[in-house]
């Protein structure tokens, strides 16, 4: 699973769930931290990632032009690193059908 954790989510992350996320990353790692939500959109395409995001803009541009790319909509506000984490390994099923599945092209974890 090719994920891609947007600027509002600590790049911990990518370490911390590397043993269920293998390919993920961190939009800093990428030079992105300062780009528009349309070129992330764009790399996410172009490089096969699903965006994580506490971000309504990019669910809004999901429901508008569908996938790729798919997009994890994280819905517990401003949490600490660890309890974001939880959430992610809690739905790492959802998360999967999600990214196997052609006709979701988005998943909002509470």
């Amino acid at each position: 699973m090719k994920l891609l954790f947007d600027q509002n989510l600590s790049r911990k992350l990518v370490n911390l769930l590397a043993d269920i996320f293998l390919n993920c990353s961190h939009v800093q790692f990428h030079g992105l931290e300062e780009k528009t939500d349309t070129e992330i959109w764009e790399f996410a395409i172009m490089n096969d990632f699903c965006i994580v995001t506490q971000d309504a803009d990019f669910v809004e541009r999901s429901r508008l032009y569908g996938s790729p790319p798919k997009v994890v909509w994280l819905r517990c506000g401003n949490a600490p690193t660890k309890q974001v984490e939880s959430l992610l390994r809690f739905g790492v099923e959802a998360i999967q059908e999600l990214l196997n599945n052609p006709s979701i092209h988005c998943l909002e974890l509470y």
